[in-house]
């Protein structure tokens, strides 16, 4: 939705579901004419090709190579050292630290693997291109995994072989889609793997391979390649471990292992009544019809399974004696939360004999604990929680069973601040609060069972700065001793042993680089295991961001963010200034004050600064890790999430700008993707006089078209009254297409099977029967995230606020760095193809 200016001609077009934000690549179009209320004090200025060749310096590939010592895949092996990738401009060093000898030493000898593995795969591989993901020590040697597969090599790393173990399943590398078969005869879509096979999904001891073939789940044996049906009876829309409802649709199977690796937790999922979601490609001649299941608000039926619990070796079916369950987790809108293909909030006793599991009702307002005996399925309610408004505080860790002492772990906002409480699994009585204070609770990162000791992180219970620094503390279960472990006033992200005796811990925040360290149970430092160098990120003229605090809309609340002024910044003059906005409620506009450690570029915040414009990114009340009553501030009903955080956005700049004069509020835009996306149109209806310019990536604008499970959860059910009125109209972006005045650009990928096109082209019939003039950028064959034509859509929305927003003339068809190079750099050189 821009104005002024004709339709965009089409044009082809980065995390994950539930509405990104917005580390993507994004896009513009141009307008020939400019209203005069757009114009900035940089009018006429006439951008060069070199202007936009400088800005790209900032851009993640071009700084990440002025990096040097960043830490990376930190693993605690079984042995008690700790493995981790120490990144370097030669090329990474893989690193093995002994907590208890206090000494650290190269892993291996990284010209010598690199020999042996070229010897193995016929691929050059040099040490600097070495690409280790894990390590583990052998009785002979070690075993590594690399892009090229695991091998197993000697202990001088001269000699490697290949193993034959597949990878384990890693989200966001399943297929766009997978497609199945539409009803009345419509053709399907074929059936895409990761890699070209099947995705799969490793047991603990490394011996199977759990996989889906036709609706039911199979397992291999990776010794010797036998295979075996777990499960006979599956069907299309009513098979096994199938881990496709609404935005994620892959062929990954679903399963929790036990322990011992003998048994599997799944379910069989039934869509049978679940509605539809079609795309049709762009092609040349007859395209190929994508059609999937994809719940919606409001739907009468939604995508529901039968948990079952497998035995591996005889494939004898348990099957728990409870209702079907809804398509829900606990903290996430998919099955499977973390990324490994588990199926979340299951837990195995040590003796097979139990699975703890907790079940979520369809508005995430109640969540029940249950226990069953996995022979007879027999299944007990051990304890509910009711919420007016939706469970959950973005926590990692909510619950954790204590098998040992017959209790488990429970998080809970019911004092406004997430807490850790403790509960008898017997009978689900209260035993007692374990932490304390305030400031939310993050994730438990390890127990002391012979001490009773928790470790767990969380969000400002020390009095910081920065809310959002996360710190590690110890805390008996019975809630006393409470100690802070992590003294240092930055964000610290922990990974520890699993009885909390040693711990990695890397701080660092958003403008200040990483120190890593192993420290002990006391905090301790046992040994600095590297520091990040950025000095000739500095010499290359980089400037951190300004971090920012400003009172919400209330006047009351503090609210916190970033600035990325240009680096040749001039104080004596006004700068328009463009908002990067993502309102969550699962994430936020910043989301990074510590959270991903220290980061040279961010998006391209800098870049776009460095164009002449001061970008500002703010977290608004609605936005997670903060209190219980912060966080449900625009949440928890329809007629809510539609603010969007835009009033603390206007507020938060208005008070910025009388701070400092070099802000000009005269010329404000905005941009943001998907939830981002919707909340640029929404800034640009509801404050038409002050956001001026917006760019709208992939924007979910009317919710009852995303899927079920993030819109009910934070929004509630949808209610249609005896007028046939929603309580979801009011917020619809396109009921308020009316109200629009600035020049806004609507772009969306033809492919997006995470927010459906739908939802853009609903805004786009609204805006053209308002008769209001915009911009649209509609991106062939794209999914969410832009993939290929990231740089493309960046380059065009660069363009976009220079010409509307700063009354410049931006430099003709600038050619930005292709996203495959641009992959290399940022990730290395041991990558290789194009990376999304």
């Amino acid at each position: 939705m821009m104005q002024n200016a004709p339709l965009c001609l089409m044009a082809r077009s980065f995390v994950r579901g539930s509405l990104v934000r917005r580390f993507l690549l994004p896009a513009v179009c141009m307008v020939a004419v400019l209203p005069t209320a757009a114009v900035s004090a940089q009018a006429q200025r006439v951008y060069t090709a070199s202007d936009y060749k400088q800005a790209e310096r900032w851009m993640s590939y071009n700084t990440r190579p002025l990096v040097s010592h960043t830490v990376s895949n930190v693993t605690f092996l079984a042995d008690g050292r700790v493995f981790y990738r120490d990144s370097q401009a030669a090329g990474a060093m893989y690193m093995l630290a002994d907590p208890k000898k206090g000494t650290k030493a190269p892993a291996f000898d990284r010209d010598a693997l690199a020999t042996a593995l070229t010897a193995v795969t016929r691929y050059p591989i040099t040490g600097a291109t070495l690409n280790v993901s894990t390590y583990e020590p052998t009785a002979d040697g070690f075993r590594v995994t690399t892009g090229e597969g695991t091998f197993s090599c000697d202990r001088s790393a001269t000699t490697c072989s290949r193993v034959a173990v597949p990878a384990p399943y890693v989200r966001g590398q399943e297929p766009q889609a997978q497609a199945k078969t539409p009803p009345a005869g419509a053709p399907p879509a074929g059936r895409r793997r990761r890699g070209g096979g099947e995705s799969v999904n490793v047991s603990p001891d490394g011996h199977f391979a759990a996989f889906l073939r036709e609706n039911n789940l199979w397992v291999r044996d990776l010794g010797t390649g036998e295979e075996h049906a777990l499960t006979t009876d599956g069907i299309e829309d009513y098979g096994y471990a199938t881990d496709n409802a609404g935005w994620t649709h892959s062929d990954q199977a679903i399963v929790t292992w036990s322990e011992d690796s003998k048994k599997i937790a799944t379910f069989r999922q039934d869509q049978r009544k679940t509605g539809f979601m079609y795309l049709v490609p762009v092609t040349n001649r007859h395209p190929k019809l994508q059609a999937w299941r994809y719940p919606l608000v409001g739907d009468t039926d939604v995508t529901m399974i039968e948990p079952v619990v497998i035995d591996v070796a005889s494939g004898a079916m348990t099957k728990l004696k409870i209702e079907p369950m809804q398509h829900r987790s606990m903290e996430c809108d998919d099955i499977s939360c973390d990324g490994d293909g588990k199926w979340s909030d299951v837990d195995f006793s040590p003796d097979d004999t139990k699975l703890a599991f907790v079940s979520t009702s369809r508005d995430h307002k109640d969540e029940w604990v249950k226990v069953a005996d996995t022979t007879s399925g027999e299944v007990r309610d051990v304890y509910h929680e009711h919420v007016d408004t939706y469970y959950g505080n973005e926590a990692k860790t909510d619950w954790k069973v204590l098998w040992d002492s017959n209790e488990f772990v429970w998080a809970s906002e019911r004092k406004d601040w997430a807490q850790y409480y403790l509960y008898d699994l017997s009978n689900g009585k209260l035993k007692g609060e374990i932490t304390h204070g305030e400031g939310p609770v993050a994730e438990i990162v390890g127990f002391n069972r012979k001490l009773r000791t928790l470790y767990f992180t969380a969000y400002g219970k020390a009095k910081t700065e920065n809310p959002y620094y996360r710190k590690l503390y110890s805390v008996k279960l019975d809630g006393k001793d409470q100690t802070l472990l992590t003294p240092e006033d930055l964000d610290h992200a922990i990974t520890a042993t699993a009885d909390g005796s040693y711990f990695v811990d890397v701080y660092s925040s958003l403008d200040h680089p990483q120190t890593t360290v192993l420290r002990d149970a006391s905090g301790k430092v046992v040994l600095e295991l590297a520091k990040q160098d950025i000095s000739a990120l500095i010499a290359a003229g980089w400037k951190p961001p300004m971090p920012i605090k400003m009172k919400a809309q209330d006047g009351k609340t503090d609210i916190y963010g970033y600035a990325w002024r240009p680096t040749n910044f001039d104080p004596a003059k006004k700068y328009p200034v463009v908002d990067v906005i993502y309102p969550g409620p699962q994430g936020g506009s910043v989301m990074v004050h510590g959270a991903l450690g220290f980061s040279a570029s961010l998006g391209d915040d800098q870049a776009l600064a460095d164009l002449g414009f001061v970008v500002v990114s703010i977290e608004g009340m609605g936005n997670p890790f903060r209190s219980k009553s912060f966080h449900d501030y625009h949440a928890s009903k329809p007629e809510d999430i539609g603010e969007d955080t835009v009033p603390d956005q206007v507020a938060g700049l208005k008070e910025l700008a009388q701070q400092y004069p070099w802000i000009d509020l005269d010329h404000v835009g905005i941009w943001g993707h998907s939830g981002g996306g919707n909340a640029t149109a929404s800034a640009l209806f509801h404050f038409p006089d002050f956001f001026k310019v917006g760019w709208s990536e992939s924007g979910n604008h009317d919710n009852r078209d995303y899927e079920d499970d993030w819109d009910e959860r934070w929004a509630g059910l949808e209610v249609i009254g005896p007028d046939g009125k929603s309580n979801y109209d009011a917020q619809a972006n396109q009921n308020y297409a009316a109200n629009l005045k600035g020049k806004l650009m609507l772009v969306h990928g033809s492919m997006d099977d995470n927010v459906p096109p739908n939802n853009t082209l609903m805004l786009v019939d609204a805006l053209m029967k308002a008769n209001k003039n915009f911009d649209l950028l509609i991106v062939p064959n794209v999914p969410h995230g832009y993939q290929a034509m990231g740089p493309y859509i960046m380059r065009r929305r660069w363009d976009y606020f220079v010409q509307n927003l700063a009354g410049g003339t931006p430099p003709t068809d600038f050619t930005m760095t292709p996203s495959a190079q641009a992959a290399r750099a940022a990730f290395g050189p041991e990558v290789e193809g194009d990376q999304p």
